[in-house]
């Protein structure tokens, strides 16, 4: 995952997916990108050290350049409330990743259910959860997902896609 440290991002979703994957699973590791924000919305660093106490997951913070951390995953997750269009996923999409986000504007827009990756239901941390196991259990179609998530980044979020869909909108 990586989000800005913000309850909409849906970290606290992340985390309770994670307890429940690692009863199944407690080798896979789960690691959070992101910087600390100070508002209303905000995590707190102290919740983010008691789940890296935890065993839960390994916090990064902010990062500048993320292509290390994205490289070294299998799975990009990004359960957010709601998004424009998320830079994160577009990024982990670029580097052939199998996506799991939210069924909200923006996130469902990156990703085509069960072929780059799935869609969950916002704030349920249960089907976030059956989402990432799914994936964990099937290499195979983790790794197809990848693939197609990379056809579907060019295809679709290319600088030369993007020029074409800007131009046909205009009227010369």
């Amino acid at each position: 995952l990586i989000a800005r440290m913000i309850k909409n991002k849906g970290i606290r979703e992340y985390i309770n997916a994670i307890r429940e994957v690692k009863r199944a699973y407690p080798l896979v590791n789960f690691t959070m990108v992101g910087g600390l924000e100070e508002n209303i919305d905000a995590i707190d660093l102290k919740d983010i050290q008691s789940w890296v106490s935890e065993g839960l997951v390994d916090y990064k913070g902010a990062l500048s350049d993320v292509r290390a951390e994205i490289e070294k995953c299998s799975i990009y997750v990004l359960p957010s409330y709601r998004e424009g269009t998320p830079r994160s996923v577009l990024e982990a999409m670029s580097m052939g990743r199998a996506i799991i986000t939210t069924d909200v504007p923006g996130c469902r827009d990156t990703v085509i259910n069960g072929v780059t990756g799935l869609l969950v239901k916002s704030k349920n941390s249960e089907e976030l959860a059956n989402a990432m196991k799914r994936l964990i259990q099937d290499k195979e179609l983790r790794e197809a997902m990848g693939q197609k998530s990379r056809e579907y980044a060019v295809k679709k979020y290319s600088d030369d896609s993007v020029a074409a869909e800007i131009i046909s909108h205009l009227d010369l």
